[in-house]
C-alpha cells in the first residue's frame, strides 16, 4: 500500500514534467500539418466511412435493432484509444532514454504521459462520435440514437478503460526493456486482440463457445456498456460496472508493481 501511495505522490511531484512530455508529443506529431488536431476529428470519420462500406455494403454486416454507423464508431475510437496508447506507452521508457540516463526521474512518469496525450486525442474523436449519434436523429442510419440520462455514465466507462489500458501499458514498457522483440510480437497481439474485439461485428454472430471466450476480453466489456447506454439506452448492470473498474485497477496495480520492483534494472538494458 505505501508503494501505491509513493506511487501517486511522484505523480503529483512530475506534473510539469508530465505536462511538458504531452506538450513535446502533440508538437511533434502534429509538426508541418496543415490540418494538425482536426486530424484527430477527421480520422475516426474517415475510418467509420471506410469500414462501414466495407462490412455494411460489400460483406453485408449488420447488428439487429441497432445503429450500425454509431455502433462502428463506438468500437473504432475506443478500441483505437487502447491500442495507440498502450503501444506508444510500450515504447515510452526506451525512446526517453537519453533523458533517463541524465538524471533520476521515476520511469512509469513516461507510459502515463502517453496515455494522457492519447487520452486527450481520444476526447477530440468524441466529437464526431458524439456528432454521429445527433445525426441519427436527422436519418444517418437504419435506427435513431436517443441521447439519455444514462449518458452521465459513459465517464465511468473510459476512465476504466484509461485504467486498464494504463496497466498494459506499464506492463509492455517494463518488459520491452528486456525483451526488444516485444516491439514486434505486440504489434501481432493487438491484430489478435482487434480481431477478438467485437468492433466491427456482433458476437451474437459466433457460436455459443465461442461468445464465452470472447466476453472475458476486457475491451470487449468496455464497449458494451458504452454501446448499451449509446445504442439502448440502458445502464450496464452493476456485475458489468463493477468488473469494468475490476479490470481496470486490477490490471493497473499489477503494472504499477511490476514497473516499480525493476525500473532500477532498466539503466543496464536500454
Amino acid at each position: 500500500m505505501t508503494a501505491i501511495k509513493n506511487i501517486l505522490g511522484n505523480f503529483k511531484r512530475y506534473s510539469f514534467l508530465m505536462k511538458q512530455l504531452i506538450v513535446r508529443d502533440f508538437k511533434v506529431k502534429y509538426k508541418r500539418s496543415v490540418l494538425g488536431v482536426l486530424w484527430s476529428i477527421l480520422q475516426p470519420i474517415l475510418m467509420m466511412t471506410v469500414m462501414a462500406i466495407v462490412f455494411s455494403q460489400m460483406f453485408k454486416f449488420k447488428v439487429e435493432g441497432t445503429n450500425f454507423l454509431v455502433y462502428l464508431m463506438t468500437g473504432i475510437i475506443m478500441f483505437n484509444y487502447f491500442s495507440e496508447a498502450s503501444n506508444l506507452a510500450m515504447s515510452s521508457v526506451v525512446v526517453n532514454f537519453s533523458l533517463i540516463n541524465k538524471v533520476y526521474i521515476p520511469k512509469y512518469i513516461f507510459p502515463f504521459a502517453k496515455c494522457l496525450f492519447v487520452g486527450i486525442n481520444f476526447l477530440l474523436t468524441l466529437i464526431p462520435w458524439l456528432g454521429i449519434i445527433v445525426l441519427s436523429y436527422f436519418g444517418l442510419g437504419q435506427y435513431t440514437c436517443h441521447i439519455n440520462i444514462w449518458y452521465l455514465l459513459l465517464p465511468y466507462v473510459f476512465i476504466c478503460l484509461f485504467l486498464f489500458t494504463l496497466g498494459i501499458g506499464l506492463i509492455t514498457a517494463c518488459i520491452s526493456v528486456f525483451l526488444r522483440d516485444m516491439f514486434y510480437i505486440y504489434g501481432i497481439i493487438l491484430i489478435i486482440w482487434n480481431y477478438m474485439t467485437p468492433v466491427f461485428y456482433s458476437i451474437e454472430i459466433l457460436p455459443e463457445s465461442l461468445q464465452t471466450i470472447f466476453k472475458l476480453n476486457p475491451l470487449y466489456l468496455y464497449l458494451t456498456g458504452a454501446r448499451s447506454i449509446v445504442l439502448a439506452s440502458a445502464r450496464p448492470s452493476f456485475t458489468q460496472m463493477g468488473m469494468m473498474l475490476a479490470y481496470g485497477v486490477g490490471t493497473l496495480i499489477i503494472g504499477l508493481l511490476l514497473f516499480k520492483k525493476k525500473q532500477d534494472k532498466f539503466i543496464y538494458y536500454v
